[in-house]
């Protein structure tokens, strides 16, 4: 299923760890725009589902174009609904939309029978089958988890450090 959210656990883990230097919306949106192609498939009804924009030079070739449209949307939308922010640079963008697209060839490569990630290099999924489907979800929701809860803990210290001050 394209857009499946359990490539945005390891997201949310991410942000947690990276802090300013990471953007999980233009990781979310990275993510979109991988399984594009996956959707355009499955509409014309393809047999296989995972062509192109799952490959390392697909992955590159999206992480620049999720970096470059990334930074302005999220920063537009961000201003839009007065969401507090860190203002975040262009390299966190491009840093951030390529641990999008190259994680979720990796997630997905590991499932999905048909992946060639490698290709034209190579025709072999070298990661297929390292865990199972409900391992692989199990990881993405574990980390999601991990990542909100680190998450959480560092505004309620902020919002008790403001308190303090107060």
């Amino acid at each position: 299923m394209p857009f499946t959210p359990y490539h945005l656990g390891p997201g949310l883990l991410a942000k947690a760890v990276l802090r300013d230097r990471f953007s999980f919306m233009v990781f979310g949106g990275a993510q979109v725009l991988m399984d594009v192609e996956v959707l355009v498939r499955i509409y014309r009804g393809d047999a296989m589902l995972h062509g192109p924009s799952h490959t390392v030079l697909g992955a590159f070739v999206i992480a620049c174009i999720a970096g470059a449209i990334g930074r302005p949307i999220s920063l537009f939308v961000l201003r839009l609904f007065h969401i507090p922010h860190v203002t975040f640079g262009w390299g966190v963008s491009f840093a951030t939309a390529s641990i999008a697209t190259f994680s979720h060839i990796a997630l997905d490569a590991v499932v999905h029978i048909h992946m060639t990630p490698l290709s034209p290099l190579a025709q072999s999924n070298p990661l297929l089958g390292v865990v199972t489907a409900a391992q692989l979800h199990q990881f993405c929701i574990a980390t999601g988890i991990l990542g909100a809860v680190i998450l959480a803990f560092a505004a309620l210290r902020r919002a008790l450090q403001g308190s303090a001050k107060g």
